[in-house]
């Protein structure tokens, strides 16, 4: 065996910190928000993080090859998409020809396998299944350990997920049954500390330091979602200014399992391990079938992009130059485009505009008659203010203390009937009692709307400049600075599903997973404010005094649009509020029209409403499946163009940027952001074995946290199958997102420089990055390290090409 170096402690712990860093973060279900599980990998290109994921876990990291033969035999992809692709693939002696490349597109590549495990090996010579036997015991564990309320018998919580786990597990006999010999008191006598554990561990197996990060890596997969539960908790505490190790911890706990198989099992299967840990520690390097599989992916994202190119040639109407009869603001998501499409039909002379749903105001929100504070703002940001329903006064305390002790009341009687002494007695005596109740449910009948939330407001008030600032980088943030409509109504957006436990993944990522109102009417009550537009106007943006902002929530699932507040409306609006009301009946009609043409089953308009109410239904919508782009422009130069529910749509003019500080702000955050929804419906679309969260038939939800499929096995992360798959095919088209700025390409580049994590994106490709000219077409990709190159495709490609920068 190796000997290590003096420092062996510190270098382990470095290599498990790499391993972690590879780790995405899951965040609970409860806020759950689109993540992506390549979060670790965009510094490398997509073959060689396809043979990382293939030697840690198994999975490809594209599509299998007769997916891609199909588009070609079906001319969706083109030889001039694969001779491009072809192009931008750094040359190497994997590298095919064209001719080749056509060749090996049809003919079957070899499965992929992970590198063993000392678990995996344990495994092959007793014929006892030994890395699923030490991940139920594990996940069993952490179920109790990470629970958030859900277990009724709740775990007693110690200071460490490590010292946790060594005080179950050093008692727990069900590994010896299974044939672990002395396993209980091997736990017992392990190092206090977690990182002694996995320094002696490491030295008992042997592993090289140049061993080490690819085999935590593959250990770490290996516990799926808890793996990355952990990594939320870590996530979280840097984003506090803090540092967990529960990830650390989670890989000694499952590191002990490999040094005690080992110890057993050392005599049948040393040469087979040695030989594993050879390849651990060879330098990566992506096969021949890795680098033609990345070639055909991106041979077809350039085939979409050529289409999307097209589109974006066609004509397009101008702005009008009369004042706007109405001005909705939606967030940016995709389903967004369907709706604003639909209500620029019903009247042209209503503008549309769009940017991310929390509206610039991130706040730690207390919902009426809630104990849980939600952080309603991108993932990526703190919390800057803290908000809650309802007045200060002392009717409206009284009511919100008088609800939460009915909800808690509520919630003692569901664990009562959950119990393991009262619940077969709660069957008996109350069962017949709730048959309406399965009634309606089981038949999806139409359910008594709840009253509404009170007002939000923040607590406490922040000082004029603060609340005057946000304002101010709301309506430049959408480049709303003049031209303001009577109405302008800022429309939120979620979902109202019920019986998925999913159901957050399908409300506003930027308002962490949660529906966008409360962000909405907080925005429209400080656009409203006399004191917010006096500032405004000094800082040189005129709201005219007979503009009123309205806050509303688009509802997802059916394409309604809810306004809020409306009895704060004054008389001189209420003409105004009625016919808004009419166009969103309208344009909510047309929406609808288009998605039942995607759901499968529908049929009629009624099938949407249905959809919503049924506690059977796993596909209520699609949500963000089919992204595609996130363009970032003014709506006119997209307005009359068909995008069918696949961009991101950000209102921008840079000729009102004079510093560019806006377009900053959205490449960095929104632009990210979308980048990991696009990943994950990537991810959960071309490994679903890994990225994805399995079945929704048999989802199980665990601790609050998360689902397992059936009655056991690891967390789950990423997205259900339904959610990509309508049962006969593949309904989202893995592609990383391309994303359109209408902006100089200098002040682009200028961004990017200062931005190394956004550089690396585009530049290995996790993102396609383009700029468009004046006419609105994609003129420009930008191909990393050679800079902006002329589109080579279009009617003004020979025009472009003449002014192609050196």
């Amino acid at each position: 065996m190796p000997r290590h170096a003096p420092d062996a402690a510190h270098a382990a712990l470095e290599a498990a910190r790499r391993a972690a860093a590879l780790i995405p973060p899951l965040w609970p279900l409860a806020s759950s928000v689109a993540v992506s599980p390549y979060l670790g990998h965009t510094d490398e290109p997509l073959a060689l993080a396809a043979a990382r994921l293939r030697r840690a876990a198994g999975v490809r990291s594209t599509m299998p090859r007769h997916w891609y033969a199909e588009r070609l035999r079906a001319g969706d992809i083109g030889d001039d998409d694969l001779a491009a692709a072809l192009a931008a693939t750094p040359s190497g002696a994997d590298t095919p020809s064209l001719t080749q490349l056509k060749a090996l597109a049809a003919s079957a590549a070899p499965s992929p396998g992970a590198l063993p495990s000392v678990a995996d090996l344990a495994a092959r010579c007793s014929g006892l299944d030994w890395p699923g036997i030490a991940t139920a015991r594990i996940s069993h564990w952490a179920a109790d350990h990470f629970d958030q309320g859900q277990a009724l018998w709740a775990a007693a919580k110690e200071p460490g997920s490590y010292a946790a786990w060594r005080g179950v597990a050093s008692l727990d006999l069900t590994p010896e049954i299974a044939g672990l010999k002395g396993f209980a008191l091997r736990v017992a006598t392990l190092p206090e500390a977690a990182a002694d554990a996995l320094t002696a561990c490491s030295s008992q197996l042997g592993i090289p330091l140049d061993a080490m990060p690819a085999y935590f890596h593959r250990l770490l997969l290996e516990l799926g979602g808890w793996s990355q539960m952990a990594r939320y908790r870590q996530w979280q505490a840097e984003l506090a200014g803090g540092h967990d190790n529960t990830l650390l911890e989670l890989l000694v706990i499952r590191l002990v399992w490999e040094a005690a198989l080992h110890q057993q099992y050392a005599a049948r299967i040393d040469a087979q391990w040695e030989d594993a840990l050879a390849r651990y520690a060879a330098p990566l390097e992506p096969s021949r079938d890795e680098v033609v599989d990345a070639i055909l992916q991106e041979a077809f994202e350039r085939a979409e992009q050529r289409k999307l190119a097209a589109l974006m040639a066609t004509e397009v109407a101008t702005r009008p130059a009369a004042r706007a009869a109405l001005q909705v603001a939606f967030c940016i998501d995709v389903r967004s485009e369907v709706f604003r499409r639909a209500l620029e039909r019903v009247d042209p002379s209503i503008q549309t505009l769009g940017l991310a749903g929390f509206f610039g105001i991130g706040v730690a929100y207390r919902r009426h008659a809630s104990d849980m504070v939600e952080p309603r703002l991108p993932v990526l940001l703190r919390p800057q203010w803290r908000g809650r329903a309802g007045t200060a006064d002392a009717a409206s305390m009284q009511r919100d203390r008088g609800d939460r002790i009915r909800h808690r009341a509520a919630r003692a009687w569901g664990r009562f009937k959950l119990a393991a002494i009262s619940s077969f007695a709660f069957v008996e005596a109350a069962g017949p009692l709730y048959i309406g109740k399965l009634l309606r449910d089981g038949l999806a009948l139409r359910r008594t709307a709840k009253a509404g939330e009170p007002a939000p407001r923040l607590e406490p008030a922040p000082a004029l400049e603060a609340r005057l600032a946000i304002a101010e980088g709301a309506l430049r943030a959408m480049s709303l600075t003049r031209g303001f409509a009577r109405l302008v109504v800022l429309a939120g957006h979620g979902a109202n599903v019920v019986n998925n436990p999913h159901a957050s993944g399908l409300d506003c990522g930027a308002c962490g997973g949660n529906s966008g109102e409360v962000n909405a009417r907080l925005m429209a009550d400080l656009l409203n404010d006399f004191d917010i537009r006096t500032g405004l106007a000094r800082r040189g943006i005129a709201i005219p005094t007979d503009t009123l902002f309205a806050a509303g929530l688009h509802h997802t699932t059916t394409d309604e649009l809810t306004l809020y507040d409306l009895d704060k409306t004054p008389r001189t609006h209420a003409d105004d509020i009625a016919r808004a009301k009419r166009w969103f009946a309208s344009a909510g009609s047309l929406a609808r029209g288009e998605r039942i043409l995607r759901l499968p089953g529908a049929t009629h308009a009624g099938d949407v409403f249905r959809r919503a109410r049924d506690w059977a239904e796993v596909r209520p919508e699609w949500a963000l499946a089919g992204c595609q782009a996130f363009i970032v422009a003014p709506r006119w130069r997209t307005a009359t163009r068909d995008l069918g529910g696949r961009a991101f749509l950000h209102d921008y003019d840079w000729r009102q940027d004079e510093s560019f500080a806006v377009l900053e702000l959205i490449l960095t955050a929104p632009v990210v952001v979308a980048s990991w929804i696009s990943l994950q419906y990537y991810g959960s679309s071309v490994a679903p074995e890994l990225f994805g969260a399995g079945n929704k038939l048999l989802h199980n939800v665990t601790g609050g946290i998360g689902v397992i499929e059936g009655n056991g096995g690891t967390l789950r992360a990423g997205l259900p199958w339904q959610s990509v798959h309508d049962g006969e095919r593949l309904v989202h088209r893995p592609l990383r997102l391309s994303v359109l700025v209408d902006a100089p390409r200098e002040a682009i580049s200028v961004i990017l420089a200062r931005h190394p994590e956004l550089r690396s994106l585009f530049q290995h490709r996790w993102m396609h990055l383009f700029a468009l000219d004046e006419h609105g077409r994609m003129a420009w990709r930008h191909d990393g390290a050679q800079g902006w190159q002329a589109m080579s495709a279009g009617p003004a490609a020979a025009a472009m090409a003449e002014h192609a920068p050196a």
